[in-house]
């Protein structure tokens, strides 16, 4: 897997550790050590994934992330100190892919690199089979170009969304468990942490319901799991 990663991360050592792991294993690794300097990265050139740390100077790393999520859906992996659900809850609200918390294993780091640029290619619109374009009542989903409109005004959803969405859209009568979804669109084993599931179904809604709070596409059964809803 030659992908070009961009890693974020003002710790020069361990910036030099995680780029010397990550070229042995066969990827373009290129640093930047501030917010700012990412920001101006990220505007001239493409990578495959961005792997974020929180903390930075000039511009820190959620404030970096929002800018990004206003026009891309490239996988990003944050690796920070913080480790309480609340920090967790943040990145992943604000549209990470996934939380990794220092110290780290460097297997690890890698195995969900790869998973994580696996499941961005497999949901980029390049998908065989599906119906293009999918439409349920106000929402229309197109996979040759990974884009989501609701009455004809584009919504932006990163690849996880559209993956949760693309889950539903296209199998109308069945009920996910929340282990279901996670399998499905992590495609790795459950350990039961739902809110990585609460996080990304939430932020989900907040896009695509005029209620979030009253959801008429994605519906909640009580103890069960997820189901799209009937018009």
């Amino acid at each position: 897997m030659n992908a070009s990663i961009l890693l974020v991360e003002d710790d020069h050592s361990i910036s030099e550790m995680v780029e010397n792991y990550l070229t042995k294993e066969g990827f373009q690794v290129h640093c930047a050590y501030d917010g700012d300097e990412a920001r101006q990265r990220l505007q001239q050139e493409v990578f495959d994934l961005i792997l974020l740390d929180i903390m930075l100077p000039k511009l820190n790393g959620i404030e970096l992330l929002k800018l990004l999520r206003e026009n891309s859906t490239i996988p990003v992996l944050i690796l920070s100190a913080k480790d309480s659900e609340v920090d967790k809850a943040l990145g992943l609200g604000f549209g990470a892919d996934d939380y990794m918390t220092k110290p780290f294993s460097m297997i690890e780091l890698v195995a969900r690199i790869r998973a994580s640029i696996r499941r961005a290619t497999q949901y980029s619109g390049k998908i065989e089979g599906v119906p293009t374009p999918i439409q349920i009542h106000e929402i229309t989903m197109n996979p040759e170009n990974f884009q989501v409109y609701k009455n004809g005004e584009e919504i932006k959803l990163t690849s996880k969304e559209w993956a949760i969405l693309k889950l539903f859209f296209t199998n109308p009568k069945r009920v996910y468990t929340k282990e279901q979804i996670y399998q499905a669109v992590w495609q790795d084993v459950y350990y039961g942490d739902e809110n990585i599931i609460n996080v990304h179904m939430r932020r989900l809604r907040e896009k695509i319901e005029d209620d979030p709070s009253s959801p008429k596409y994605i519906q909640t059964l009580w103890g069960i799991g997820y189901r799209l809803g009937e018009f």
